[in-house]
C-alpha cells in the first residue's frame, strides 16, 4: 500500500491470501466462509486499517447495512446513575463486531419512548433480555428483520436464537455468596415481569432454599418502580421479617434502594443484612456501600449476539443457542462480613 492511501477491500484480500468474495462474505456475514479463514479476513482488516464503504455497499446491494440494538428494559430502569449501564456496554463490543463485518450500529429507545420500530431501517436486530411475548420482537418479526436475544424470551416464540445468559448459575454464585458470608434468612427481590433472568434465579433460590433448608422468600417489583420500588419494598419486607439478614436483589435499580431504605431503618450494611445484585454496573460500583454483584463479560456476549445474528441473516440456522462466557463473582463492602465478626454479628442479629 502506499502511504496515506485507504485500504481497499483488495488490499484485505492480499494480505489474507483470499479472494475480494471471501473477504466480503467474511466481513458482512454472508455466506459460509470457514471460521479460521474469517479469523485471518478480520485480522487483516485490522492491521490495514479497513473499514467498509456501508454507503456503497447500500446503493449495490439494498441492504441498510446496520443492526439494531433493541432496549427491553423500562427508562426507569435504564435511566438514573446507571446511564443505560447495560445496554451501553453490550453495546460498545457490539457496534465494534458489527463494523468488523461492515454493518453499523443502531441503539434503539426503550419502548415506553419510542413505541414503533418501523421507522428503524436495520438488516437485523439484538433485543437485551426481552419480556414474556416481547412487544418489541414482535414488531421487529412481523417486519421481517431477523432477531437474537439476550437470554431465551419466555413464552410463545421459542424459535428466536439467543444467546444463554446463564442466570441460574449468577443466582448461585450471589446466593451462595449471601450463605458462605454467614446469611441464613435470605430473600430474594426480583422484577414482577417475566424475563429469562427473573424466572431462572427464582429456580436457582428456590433450589438453594431446598438445598440448605432455608425459609423462603420472594418479593416481586414492578420494574417501573425502578430505585423507588426497591426501597418501597424493603421496608415493608423488614416490617413483616425483621430477622432477614440478607437480600438478593436482582436488578440493580432495585438494590440501590434496597440500601436507601435499611439505611433509613438503622440497619448495618452488611453486618445486619447483607446486599447482593446481579449486574456489575456503575450502580454497583457508586452505591454507598459498592454493592457485590457478578461480572458478566457482557463485551464477549455482544461480540456473540453479533456472531449469531450475522450467521442467521446469511442462512445459516445451524446454531440456535449459544452459551455466554464464564461469570465471576465481585464481593464488595454490601455483603463481606470480616470472619472475625460475622460469629457475634450471627449472635446479635435481628429475631
Amino acid at each position: 500500500m502506499e502511504p496515506g492511501k485507504r485500504p481497499t477491500i483488495s488490499d484485505v484480500a492480499q494480505r489474507a491470501g483470499v479472494s475480494r468474495t471471501t473477504v466480503s462474505h467474511a466481513l458482512n456475514g454472508r455466506g459460509y466462509v470457514d471460521p479460521r479463514t474469517r479469523e485471518n479476513v478480520r485480522t487483516a482488516a485490522q492491521q490495514l486499517g479497513y473499514h467498509p464503504n456501508l454507503r456503497a455497499q447500500r446503493l449495490r446491494t439494498g441492504s441498510a447495512q446496520a443492526v439494531g440494538l433493541v432496549a427491553s428494559m423500562p427508562v426507569s430502569v435504564a435511566a438514573g446513575p446507571s446511564r443505560l449501564g447495560f445496554f451501553m456496554e453490550v453495546a460498545a463490543s457490539a457496534a465494534e463486531t458489527a463494523l468488523m463485518h461492515g454493518f453499523a450500529m443502531l441503539l434503539v429507545p426503550p419502548l415506553d419512548t419510542q413505541p414503533k420500530l418501523d421507522q428503524f431501517d436495520i438488516d437485523g436486530a439484538i433485543v437485551v433480555e426481552p419480556e414474556e411475548n416481547d412487544p418489541a420482537t414482535a414488531q421487529l418479526r412481523a417486519n421481517g428483520v431477523p432477531v437474537v436475544s439476550l437470554g431465551w424470551q419466555p413464552g410463545a416464540r421459542s424459535d428466536i436464537p439467543y444467546i444463554d445468559m446463564q442466570s441460574q448459575l449468577t443466582g448461585k454464585l450471589l446466593l451462595e455468596h449471601l450463605y458462605d458470608q454467614g446469611a441464613r434468612r435470605i430473600a430474594l427481590l426480583v422484577g414482577s415481569e417475566s424475563r429469562h433472568s427473573y424466572l431462572d434465579v427464582a429456580d436457582a433460590y428456590e433450589q438453594f432454599i431446598s438445598d440448605h433448608a432455608l425459609e423462603p422468600l420472594v418479593v416481586r417489583v414492578d420494574e417501573n418502580e425502578g430505585e423507588d420500588g426497591g426501597y418501597s419494598a424493603v421496608l415493608a419486607l423488614m416490617d413483616s421479617h425483621p430477622g432477614i439478614d440478607g437480600i438478593c436483589a436482582l436488578v440493580d435499580a432495585f438494590a440501590v434502594g434496597v440500601v436507601r431504605g435499611l439505611k433509613e431503618l438503622g440497619r448495618r450494611i452488611p453486618e445486619d443484612v447483607r446486599v447482593v445484585t446481579r449486574y456489575d454496573g456503575l450502580r454497583a460500583q457508586t452505591c454507598q456501600p459498592p454493592l457485590t454483584a457478578v461480572n458478566l463479560n457482557l463485551s464477549q456476549v455482544a461480540e456473540l449476539a453479533i456472531e449469531l445474528l450475522l450467521e442467521h441473516r446469511g442462512g445459516d440456522h445451524s446454531r440456535h443457542v449459544v452459551p455466554g462466557p464464564p461469570q465471576q463473582l465481585v464481593p464488595r463492602a454490601s455483603s463481606v462480613v470480616p470472619v472475625t465478626e460475622r460469629s457475634s454479628v450471627d449472635q446479635d442479629s435481628y429475631p
